[in-house]
């Protein structure tokens, strides 16, 4: 696995292992992050069910200024650490070992700029961090991938984009002050 762009171009990184992970593939991690476009620059990110932080280590390579990672596998925890030591960007990093939904729950609105999230697909935690994410859009921006096909809510304002069985889907935080029942439908 590698950085795809940025300041750390080309590097290589530390891929988690075993039958239970399932990284984001160079092809997938690449057109999620043109899709981002520009918007990196001095970031506060996100990156939940981080894994080997490939996500999150692409934004910071991109300009993001801030990363907190939250993952609770060890094996994954022991690659992240070595590919922010291979990096030197522990102090653009903060490392949560722990659980992702445990670590939402505790966030108020508009905690990040954007949140990256790549869960274990099909065992419904990417309908489960819409719907908390409706409730209490923790960042202005949230990004999901998941398996094209697997059940998730319909959030105002989403759009996906499909790449093989893999679906990236994105929602912005609604505008500050404005209710639900004051939204005009377009």
């Amino acid at each position: 696995m590698r950085i795809i762009a940025g300041e750390w171009r080309g590097r290589r990184i530390k891929a988690p292992g075993g039958g239970d992970v399932r990284p984001t593939t160079d092809r997938v991690r690449e057109a999620w992050m043109s899709a981002l476009g520009g918007r990196l620059d001095r970031l506060t990110v996100l990156d939940l069910f981080a894994g080997s932080g490939a996500l999150g280590l692409e934004a910071l390579s991109r300009g993001a200024a801030h990363v907190t990672f939250v993952e609770r596998a060890r094996q994954s925890l022991r690659n992240l650490d070595e590919n922010l030591r291979r990096l030197q960007a522990g102090g653009r990093a903060t490392v949560v070992k722990g659980d992702a939904f445990g670590y939402v729950r505790r966030l108020a609105c508009g905690s990040f700029d954007l949140a990256l999230a790549d869960p274990p697909y099909e065992k419904g935690h990417a309908a489960r961090l819409l719907v908390w994410f409706e409730e209490v859009p923790f960042a202005r921006e949230l990004w999901l991938e998941h398996r094209t096909g697997e059940p998730i809510p319909e959030l105002r304002g989403m759009t996906q984009r499909r790449y093989g069985d893999t679906t990236l889907t994105s929602v912005a935080a609604e505008p500050a002050g404005v209710e639900p029942h004051d939204r005009e439908d377009t």
